[in-house]
């Protein structure tokens, strides 16, 4: 629960990264996360106003981000699922079914949603895996995964790679600061928080798994 790059050469050939840079940059719009989260709502059969004092917000801002007219930040986004009873994968486009026996997700194949800041989530799972969550995120120079500089604290365990940048994780009495190739694990329920403190983009893949 919430208590809430230098240019390339021209003419240079796009790498691995640039190119799903480009994908994520033509993410989910905020309409389209809005119209999900209330797909989510009605499906769970909580109303507006129960869904707003479980998040501890009013009714109008939870009405303006399905509505798509406010973003919710990572810590909101999170805060949302966890109310509805629902894995952070279920705001992303259908995965492939579990009857199937392979299943694989192509790179572009599924939008990540733009979050407040301009932060992007992406599912990394091609269907869904009970009790865990996998998912790419990006943070874009001076982003942070919670507004007012608030903690994040929800279910499970978690554990995280920065692929790309420089990602800071600060936690109430300690703060971590991941370069590409570092790796960090931590309780969710302690209070944590991400922030982009650096001048390039930071990247990261994040496995949650649920308890």
């Amino acid at each position: 629960m919430l208590t809430e790059d230098s240019t390339p050469d021209a003419g240079a050939p796009e790498s691995p990264v640039e190119i799903a840079a480009g994908a994520l940059a033509a993410g989910v719009d905020r309409e389209r996360l809005g119209a999900r989260l209330r797909e989510l709502r009605l499906a769970s059969g909580m109303s507006l106003r129960a869904l707003a004092r479980e998040l501890g917000i009013s009714a109008s801002a939870v009405s303006q981000i399905e509505r798509g007219s406010m973003q919710p930040s990572v810590g909101r986004l999170i805060a949302v699922v966890g109310a509805l009873g629902v894995p952070l994968s279920a705001v992303f486009d259908e995965p492939a079914p579990p009857s199937v026996a392979t299943a694989v997700v192509r790179a572009g194949d599924v939008a990540p949603v733009t979050l407040d800041g301009g932060v992007l989530f992406r599912r990394l799972a091609p269907r869904p895996v009970e009790a865990v969550d996998f998912f790419e995120s990006t943070y874009p120079p001076g982003s942070t995964s919670t507004a007012h500089r608030q903690f994040l604290r929800h279910d499970g365990f978690e554990v995280g790679t920065v692929t790309l940048g420089e990602l800071t994780v600060e936690f109430e009495d300690e703060t971590v600061v991941l370069a590409a190739g570092d790796a960090i694990t931590f309780p969710c329920e302690r209070p944590h928080r991400m922030v982009n403190r650096g001048a390039s983009t930071a990247v990261a893949t994040w496995l949650i798994v649920h308890r």
